[in-house]
């Protein structure tokens, strides 16, 4: 999972879903080229389901080399074919999400706003780590809320790559963008657009390119 020279888009699912009508809906959004890795974050689900959900949607997300990451689940992920795992402080610990996935599968771990976190969890191999809420989401209730400032200094002393989260538009993208995050993580910004989460994915891309050649 590795950001090109612009901030890439981190497109994470709605937690629910009607698999066939999504899985449709989800190809046409891939399609787009606009989206550099997809996270599956179902919630409320059966294992079952989750596995079933991978199934359709790995071989969209293979077929297009786009990396896909389950939510909270490392013991699915890894049985699954997942590409890696995030996790946050209250889903298995990032010991044993490692142990579970391997060097060669990518974890995540969310920080919220420590830089602390993130920092211990740098250290100990985490591929990215994941700051927000920046703006206000109705996707979930949000722990913290943070400013662009701690990507700054999240980059000034690490080369961890980072994702920011938390209610993310193309239209309030650009301070988080101009901070330097490596990918920025997007639910509503795409799935609720008025012209379609195809015009959403674009339009996030389009922002973020724009913001970078300023």
């Amino acid at each position: 999972m590795n950001a090109d020279e612009f901030a890439g888009l981190y497109l994470l699912t709605p937690p629910k879903i009607e698999l066939a009508r999504f899985s449709e809906k989800l190809k046409s959004v891939l399609d787009t080229g606009a989206v550099d890795c997809l996270q599956l974050r179902l919630k409320d689900v059966s294992d079952d389901e989750i596995r079933t959900a991978i199934e359709t949607i790995l071989p969209l997300c293979n077929d297009r080399d786009i990396p896909l990451i389950l939510n909270d689940r490392p013991d699915i992920a890894k049985k699954s074919g997942c590409d890696g795992v995030h996790i946050g402080e209250d889903d298995a610990s990032y010991d044993e999400a490692r142990a579970i996935m391997g060097e060669e599968h990518i974890v995540g771990v969310s920080c919220y706003d420590s830089r602390h976190r993130a920092m211990e969890l740098g250290e100990k191999g985490a591929d990215y780590v994941a700051f927000g809420a920046f703006y206000p989401t109705q996707t979930k209730a949000t722990k913290t809320s943070v400013t662009p400032e701690i990507i700054e200094i999240w980059t000034t002393f690490t080369t961890v790559p980072c994702v920011a989260i938390g209610g993310i538009t193309a239209e309030n993208v650009g301070p988080i963008v101009l901070a330097g995050a490596d990918f920025v993580a997007v639910t509503s910004g795409v799935w609720n657009h008025p012209d379609g989460p195809e015009a959403g994915a674009r339009a996030i891309k389009a922002a973020i390119i724009a913001t970078d050649i300023e």
